[in-house]
């Protein structure tokens, strides 16, 4: 992938000829280049290309991002993708077609990159082009997932050794990241700690507050592995649970449970929602239940499908979903359990083995 090559339609001051299709080495990871990465990066463009047909758009602007990394981006700042010819660039705006009149534009691009384009053309999301695409994992992107979220297991396999009593959110937050970059993971994406009244907080930072026996405790730790991303999340009880505690949290195992069973080809993602649903609605905690069971996981940690009431998206083997029923009860505690599984042709494989039982620390 030759770098500021000029696309079919640009006028760069000095021409040269169209790029290939052709990846860099340096823009794979390892376990891409030895699956097969290059035919897999020409396999994704033309797939691309048929779906930018279809949707009418002329050319994909990504910035480094999912999308950037599924077509072996890597190495600037910009990939742009045409009908003839893919390149990487510092500017964009010379190798978009000058005829173009849709351009798919990575949503995570900012607002000066948006007007640094300077083009005529209708801006639209690239992600009708490319969600759809990103959905199936290749086997190496599954095992990726899988060593991603092996390694936050591994770090919550340890909690039992640290020395909660006493200390804050903030700084076993801080331990347990340095135990996950331990563990071989890139890159550290969250490490959350909620403690007490924390836990019926959905997205809680850790902050100063003290953990102290008798506190639920909330631990979720996600890191990225090989570009590939996985979230893992437990619970526990600081010296002992508090009341009606573990009468919540069987709920919340029950529902876990009950979502992995539902995944399998053919069911749509709010299937699985539904069958979350009705375990803990039969329980009472209803109203007190997160709104969506799952996401999909991959190059990022937050894709399609959701496990949501409305998302339709039929469930197809070799997707990678975070399955994560929550219940949170404001003002006193709340349980979040999140596991990764990869939908098989027959049903789920977690990519995780370690218990669900609820542990209770003792120092």
């Amino acid at each position: 992938m030759t770098s500021d090559a000029p696309l079919p339609g640009a006028t760069p001051s000095d021409p040269t000829p169209p790029t290939t299709d052709t990846p860099h080495p340096d823009s794979l990871t390892t376990d891409f280049v030895h699956s097969g990465g290059f035919r897999v990066v020409r396999d994704r463009l033309a797939a691309v290309r048929g779906a930018m047909a279809r949707e009418g758009v002329d050319a994909l602007v990504l910035r480094p991002s999912p999308d950037f990394r599924f077509l072996g981006g890597r190495g600037a700042n910009f990939l742009v993708v045409t009908m003839d010819a893919v390149a990487e660039t510092d500017d964009p705006a010379p190798y978009v077609p000058g005829d173009a009149r849709r351009v798919g534009v990575d949503p995570e691009m900012r607002v000066r990159e948006l007007f640094g384009l300077a083009i005529e053309a209708e801006l639209v999301p690239a992600g009708a082009v490319l969600e759809p695409l990103r959905l199936r994992k290749l086997p190496h992107e599954v095992d990726a997932v899988g060593r991603a979220a092996r390694a936050a297991e591994a770090v919550l396999d340890r909690v039992g050794e640290l020395a909660w009593f006493g200390a804050t959110e903030r700084a076993m937050a801080s331990r347990l990241r340095a135990l996950l970059l331990e563990t071989g993971c890139e890159e550290m994406l969250s490490v959350r700690v909620a403690a007490g009244e924390h836990t019926a907080r959905p997205g809680h930072l850790p902050c100063e507050r003290v953990i102290n026996p008798g506190d639920a405790l909330l631990v979720s730790l996600c890191g990225r592995w090989d570009g590939y991303c996985a979230e893992v999340a437990r619970v526990f009880a600081v010296a002992e649970p508090p009341e009606d505690f573990e009468a919540m949290y069987s709920v919340v195992l029950a529902a876990h449970h009950a979502a992995l069973r539902s995944v399998r080809p053919g069911v749509a993602a709010d299937e699985v929602a539904a069958a979350v649903t009705e375990v803990i609605d039969g329980s009472g905690y209803g109203r007190f239940a997160a709104p969506c069971a799952g996401r999909g996981v991959g190059l990022g940690h937050d894709e399609s499908p959701r496990l949501f009431p409305g998302d339709g998206t039929v469930l197809q083997a070799g997707m990678t979903l975070c399955v994560e029923p929550a219940i949170y009860v404001p003002d006193l505690f709340g349980a979040r359990l999140a596991d990764v599984a990869a939908c098989t042709p027959q049903a789920a494989a977690v990519l995780t083995t370690s218990p669900h039982t609820l542990r209770v620390l003792d120092h």
